[in-house]
């Protein structure tokens, strides 16, 4: 039998990134995990890399996704892939819920 993990909505378990930004582990596999984050109007996620792999998908609100120095206005439906290693930042334009995807997986993003 193959082990497998189900997430189900609640509004609990997010956890304070930056002022105005949380996120919240939904469910996580041998490779993957996937995280939402909730992300407050005039909020801003500071420049940062790390080794993992990160795809995202915004849900709702607008933000600037900035990777490699470069400025992309994101909004609802808009997509991104961010290999491991690149400086990324973000401001956020409007209250705003994306989805994210890092691989291999987060180990302080377990819950």
């Amino acid at each position: 039998m193959t082990a497998y993990r189900i997430g189900k909505a609640s509004g609990e378990g997010y956890i304070k990134v930056v002022e105005g930004i949380e996120r919240k582990t939904l469910v996580f596999g041998k490779s993957t995990l996937m995280t939402e984050f909730r992300l407050k109007k005039g909020s801003i996620l500071p420049s940062h890399k790390h080794s993992h792999e990160q795809t995202g998908y915004l849900v709702s609100g607008r933000i600037v996704l900035i990777v490699d120095g470069q400025k992309h206005t994101m909004s609802p439906g808009d997509s991104w892939a961010i290999p491991g290693d690149v400086e990324h930042a973000g401001e956020v334009v409007d209250d705003s819920v994306a989805i994210e995807i890092f691989s291999p997986i987060r180990k302080d993003y377990l819950p």
